[in-house]
């Protein structure tokens, strides 16, 4: 029995880093390509009033000291990072009240609305509920030429 357990064990072990390691060698891509849905989206503005409208207020233009999550000040701050950075720092520390408290589904959700708040097209796949699996999706501050 203990040699069955450890054995799966290990294959958990396994094959958890060789998604990981699939998921490192994926080709980057750019928010600009459709990382998100429209569905999604529409949930991401519902959390949004819900839990972040408050202090970054109702249009995400910021409020005090709250960074506004549209525009220029959105794109200097986060362009050249990830989706996966950005789901991070949402996931770990809002709402200010809380936080930790989103889960993974809800913070991507978020995560899509800003997206189409700034512009950003939808695409036919949700972002994922996992900041991991969101790396090699890269936040640039303009639409790619092509």
């Amino acid at each position: 029995m203990m040699a069955v357990r450890g054995s799966t064990l290990a294959l958990a072990v396994s094959t958890v880093c060789l998604a990981g390691a699939v998921l490192a060698q994926q080709p980057a891509t750019n928010v600009w390509s459709g990382v998100y849905t429209k569905e999604q989206a529409a949930r991401g503005r519902e959390a949004y009033a819900m839990q972040c409208a408050a202090c970054h207020g109702e249009t995400l233009a910021g409020i005090d000291v709250a960074p506004a999550l549209v525009g220029g000040p959105f794109l200097n701050t986060w362009g050249g990072t990830s989706a996966g950075d950005l789901h991070e720092r949402i996931q770990q520390t809002m709402p200010l009240n809380a936080p930790g408290s989103l889960g993974g589904r809800t913070v991507a959700d978020i995560e899509a609305y800003i997206f189409e708040a700034n512009g950003m097209p939808a695409g036919e796949l949700a972002l994922p509920p996992n900041a991991a699996w969101m790396q090699n999706m890269r936040i640039t501050t303009q639409k790619p030429e092509g």
